[in-house]
């Protein structure tokens, strides 16, 4: 009997130990799980937070070393990614944690959207190492000898982007339809291929259509102007826009005139004022004249008799007024050089006596506005022209130090690239800049209390 006693405690002395061991287990298991000490969004240029994994970690809905992570995308499949050669396969960090291991962790998301999560980015904050990498998701190369193109095929497809696809997160069509620019000419201002793909695209402007801007397929476009005369003097009337001087500054066309009787005229030589008249408003003409500085008014007499006269088949004048001139503003950016610049561009700040300067305040120096015939289209070149002749190809920021620190830095901008557009609208300029250590050559002067040409904001802190 005091044997089986002394089996029975020893029995249960041994479960308890093996409890007790399990207890420990836990509880060592549990305070071993980090705990996050820091989150922040990252704001910097989006452009420089574009990576690939490098296949080392997987990707979880949380810091991979936190309680309750669950693995999004295997290191099998994050491997996959970063071989992969489409650029919808690159990821944004925007997003970043800290453990109390000195763990970093940086939540990404696809530039398909795809797959979102948190990677391993290495123990330096603000640097990607461990399961990611930074990633050029496109290279700038030469533009081609002809800059001068035309929409191949005019319509839905192959329009102009933001960024070429999936190269930046969340670029988007800038031009949904360009049908109604099928006779535009546009000029190429920038060339870059995607990395992945090797797919050229090439940055273009419409100095007819201003807001018509973008990165486009290189194929989409062509040197050849496609034909667009499909006159038909049984029902139209050809137009001249003329200054007083004689001048023609646009053409058009009214279309599907009616006769007397209100019915479609059949036949060259039918009169169809009353229509032609009804026709040809104001904005009718303000659109045909976009971009030439000139402005119609269907009220002057002169047009009034010319449009109660027309017949069709017959080419009519129409007189035009030169706009007054207007002065044109522009916005100063900082980009890293690839192209506009609307996702890869942080603009400027003026700086002002007395603020704290940094490196994307900029001591803006008189000159005289960028002017001309307001509605009047100005050429990327013109507003290079501008800058360079006004001492604003070259821009610097006071010096400022980092850090606490007490080392006197200073960066200087230089001019990269231009938009063109119409005076009176605001227009960009594109800089890239450089920093350097000593003594700026702005010193400490501020910005030039007589400065209009600029749209930037004014530093206030």
């Amino acid at each position: 009997m005091q044997s089986s006693l002394a089996k029975s405690l020893y029995l249960g002395l041994a479960v308890l130990s093996l409890g007790a061991v399990t207890t420990v287990a836990t509880t060592a298991q549990a305070a071993s799980k980090a705990k996050v000490v820091s989150s922040k969004t990252l704001t910097n240029d989006g452009t420089k937070r574009n990576v690939q994994p490098t296949g080392k970690n997987a990707l979880y809905s949380k810091p991979g070393t936190v309680k309750g992570a669950k693995k999004v995308a295997s290191t099998a499949t994050m491997k996959k990614l970063a071989s992969s050669k489409k650029s919808a396969d690159y990821f944004r960090a925007y997003y970043q944690k800290v453990t109390n291991k000195g763990s970093v962790y940086y939540k990404i998301v696809s530039m398909d959207g795809k797959y979102r999560g948190y990677i391993y980015g290495g123990k330096k904050s603000g640097t990607f190492a461990g399961g990611i990498k930074k990633a050029s998701t496109t290279k700038s190369v030469a533009k081609p000898a002809n800059t001068t193109v035309y929409f191949a095929k005019p319509g839905k497809s192959n329009v102009t982007w933001s960024a070429p696809k999936y190269t930046q997160y969340k670029a988007s069509k800038s031009v949904k339809d360009t049908t109604a620019y099928a006779s535009d000419a546009l000029t190429i201002t920038s060339a870059a291929k995607k990395t992945r793909e090797g797919s050229l695209y090439y940055y273009v402007t419409d100095a007819a259509n201003p807001a018509v801007n973008g990165w486009i397929y290189a194929k989409a476009v062509t040197t050849t102007k496609a034909a667009t005369d499909t006159f038909n003097d049984k029902t139209d009337v050809k137009v001249n826009f003329n200054t007083s001087a004689g001048k023609t500054v646009a053409t058009a066309t009214l279309t599907g005139l009616t006769d007397a009787a209100g019915k479609v005229s059949t036949a060259a030589g039918t009169a169809v004022g009353t229509s032609a008249t009804s026709q040809a408003t104001n904005d009718w003409g303000k659109a045909i004249l976009t971009g030439t500085g000139y402005k119609y008014s269907r009220s002057d007499s002169v047009n009034l008799t010319a449009l109660a006269n027309a017949k069709t088949g017959d080419t009519i004048t129409l007189s035009v007024a030169q706009n007054a001139t207007k002065s044109t503003k522009i916005d100063f950016y900082a980009t890293s050089g690839n192209g506009d610049l609307s996702q890869a561009a942080t603009p400027l700040k003026a700086y002002t006596a007395g603020k704290t300067a940094a490196d994307d305040t900029v001591v803006f120096p008189a000159a005289a506005d960028f002017a001309g015939v307001e509605g009047l289209n100005f050429t990327a070149g013109d507003v290079t022209s501008y800058l360079n002749g006004a001492n604003l190809g070259t821009l610097y920021t006071p010096n400022y130090t980092k850090d606490k620190g007490t080392t006197q830095y200073y960066t200087t901008y230089k001019l990269f690239s231009t938009l063109g557009g119409t005076y009176g609208s605001t227009t960009k300029a594109f800089y890239v800049g450089t920093e350097s250590e000593g003594t700026s050559p702005a010193g400490t002067t501020a910005t030039a209390a007589t400065t209009t040409y600029f749209a930037n904001a004014t530093l206030t802190k």
